[in-house]
């Protein structure tokens, strides 16, 4: 019996799968919202597939809706193949609900005409759907799964190919819509590539700590006593010395980090420190305790 065989996809349970559905849902309309309320009636553009979308709906008149799913469709068969069935399913889900809501938001007039409103607001309305739907496993937007496809096959990584794409399609939409806007969707793109970090990773953005010190005890009781963080004692080994260290680990938030570095100087003006940002934390004993 083989690996493949001898592990089982999982069914997610039913109370996953409806809150997957609601903030893909909300995320789709969100979307919805910044294009056909904000940029859309103000020539601004977004970049990627959505991008090229509202180029060829200026230019040919067809819903933009209807092209989004269209130019889409490809890359639901291509995700089902690179990234599996439940990204594939709920990316589908989110470009139906994007395509549909544009459809019947089209109408409305634009909440307001001033340009630089019209960006900013665009953008973190854009950004705000297209995070959440990343958020909850799918996407909107099928230039990563293409500059994934592409990078096997040329030496630029996948930021670079997507980098190169919407630089492409920003000039495109110069000739089409003007380089005063095309500046502006520049900057609206922006807007929503920031969006997008803080609604994935969350504005409680939580950081790890590594500190190596022979007073480990004493630091670790420390900040276990003056944050509240528990602390894990990792065993290491000095490449130059040859002698044994101890590693202490530890995750706080970034507004504990100045407290734990006057601790550490503290205690051992000497000690090694790193820290660095983490995304997301789950589950361990990272939950901050009482301090005293």
């Amino acid at each position: 019996m083989n690996l493949e065989n001898q592990i089982q996809h999982r069914k997610l349970p039913k109370k996953s799968i409806i809150k997957r559905a609601v903030f893909i849902f909300i995320g789709a309309i969100l979307m919805a919202v910044g294009l056909e309320i904000f940029l859309i009636p103000n020539q601004i553009m977004d970049g990627g597939i959505v991008g090229i979308s509202i180029i060829l709906s200026h230019i040919t008149a067809i819903k933009i809706g209807l092209i989004i799913f269209i130019l889409n469709v490809p890359f639901f068969f291509i995700g089902y193949k690179q990234i599996g069935k439940t990204f594939a399913l709920s990316t589908l889900f989110a470009i139906t609900i994007l395509s549909i809501t544009t459809v019947y938001l089209h109408p409305v007039p634009a909440f307001t005409d001033d340009i630089l409103l019209a960006t900013v607001f665009g953008g973190i309305a854009l950004g705000s759907g297209v995070g959440l739907v990343i958020r909850y496993g799918g996407s909107l937007d099928g230039t990563e799964i293409l500059a994934i496809l592409i990078n096997k096959k040329i030496p630029f990584s996948v930021g670079e190919v997507i980098m190169f794409f919407n630089i492409f399609i920003f000039g495109t939409g110069g000739f089409v819509f003007g380089w005063d806007r095309a500046m502006y969707s520049v900057l609206a793109y922006f807007i929503a590539f920031k969006t997008i970090d803080i609604v994935i990773e969350g504005l409680d953005q939580s950081k790890s700590a590594w500190i190596i010190s022979d007073k480990h005890k004493e630091i670790g009781e420390a900040i276990l006593a003056r944050l509240g963080r528990g602390v894990t004692f990792l065993s290491g080994e000095g490449a130059y010395t040859g002698e044994d260290k101890k590693v202490i680990f530890c995750v706080i938030t970034r507004l504990e980090e100045a407290k734990l570095k006057l601790i550490i100087e503290d205690l051992d003006s000497n000690a090694f420190l790193a820290v660095a940002d983490i995304a997301e934390v789950r589950g361990g004993r990272f939950k901050k305790r009482a301090i005293h």
